[in-house]
């Protein structure tokens, strides 16, 4: 009621002096004055509350384990990780106005990130091809996630190295193991989930001697792009029609890199680029380019596959691969 009552009385003098003006001017004053009252009344009322959001009282740890038992990995293996080091979490608070600009209070909120450790598996290891946390797969190209693969060379992590000191931090030789950089845990309920993780581990020594290699894409018309090919979908939304992993940015990246940490030595790499024949009769055939549809709306493609509203251009007119059954189209791989 008291809000109410500043209100009317702001509109009231505003009226009043509006009405020196006439009529219209009484009912601009009133609006005027109203619109005052409101302001005048959450100043008082609203201005300056502070309201605080859930704060995290104490860091929950859990997983850390002394003298727990060092896998041993031959292939490729799901394997679950054992905490070795972490850090007190890191507290961000963020301050906004809700509601009006001076008039609503202000909204204090918390975000937490975790710096951590996890030991995985005996060394030296290939690579760490996907991680869940609570049994959700992570996108690694959004975190910062550092890999060692265990071997006798690796050198202490640096963000260990910072925390505790020059010369005081271990390099964990012979033990393959990942640190998380300022990893956010507000999707784990502000704690350490529980991590796995695909390792990846060749047997034998044919992967060390492999010094060239054919790659040949597979189902996929955007297979051999670096960059991530986009398709809008309608009302602000798009897809990646070169990503089908969370690995890497596109397809293309995370084999590559898959394919260097398994073949180190390797040194020649010869791309087979699918084109397709329109007959049987070798006479008769003709040699084009593919694609899956003559159209995509707002295709990111360079160049003159650069995609429009309008139909794709390019040199010569494409050949539309065959879709049995209207189900996805039958690029051979």
């Amino acid at each position: 009621m008291r809000r109410r009552d500043g209100d009317n009385r702001f509109q009231a003098a505003g009226a009043a002096i509006g009405g020196i003006l006439g009529p219209f001017g009484a009912i601009a004053g009133r609006a005027v004055g109203g619109l005052a009252g409101a302001a005048f009344d959450g100043s008082i009322f609203s201005g300056g509350r502070s309201v605080k959001g859930q704060h995290l009282a104490t860091a929950r740890v859990g997983g850390a384990e002394e003298g727990a038992v060092i896998p041993r990995v031959y292939g490729t293996s799901r394997v679950g990780g054992t905490l070795i080091w972490a850090t007190r979490f890191e507290e961000q608070v963020t301050e906004e106005r809700s509601g009006g600009k001076a008039t609503g209070p202000t909204v204090e909120s918390f975000a937490y990130f975790g710096n951590f450790a996890f030991g995985i598996c005996e060394g030296p290891v290939a690579a760490i091809r996907r991680v869940w946390a609570d049994g959700r797969e992570l996108d690694l190209t959004t975190i910062q996630m550092r890999f060692y693969p265990g071997d006798e060379g690796q050198l202490p992590d640096p963000l260990i190295e910072a925390k505790q000191g020059m010369g005081a931090a271990p390099a964990y030789r012979g033990l393959c193991y990942v640190v998380f950089d300022r990893l956010p845990l507000d999707g784990f309920g502000n704690r350490i989930p529980v991590f796995q993780f695909e390792v990846l581990r060749p047997t034998g020594k044919l992967e060390t001697q492999i010094k060239a290699i054919a790659v040949i894409p597979g189902a996929t018309e955007h297979g051999l792009c670096p960059f991530p090919v986009t398709e809008a979908l309608g009302s602000g939304q798009q897809r990646i029609l070169n990503r089908n992993t969370l690995v890497g940015v596109t397809d293309f990246e995370a084999s590559i890199d898959e394919l260097m940490a398994l073949c180190p030595n390797l040194e020649r790499v010869a791309l087979v680029v699918t084109w397709f024949g329109s007959d049987l009769r070798a006479g008769e055939c003709r040699i084009r380019p593919g694609v899956e549809t003559s159209f995509r709306s707002e295709e990111s493609t360079p160049g003159r596959f650069r995609g429009s509203r309008a139909r794709r251009p390019m040199l010569c007119p494409p050949l539309m691969v065959a879709r049995p059954m209207a189900v996805r189209p039958t690029m051979p791989g």
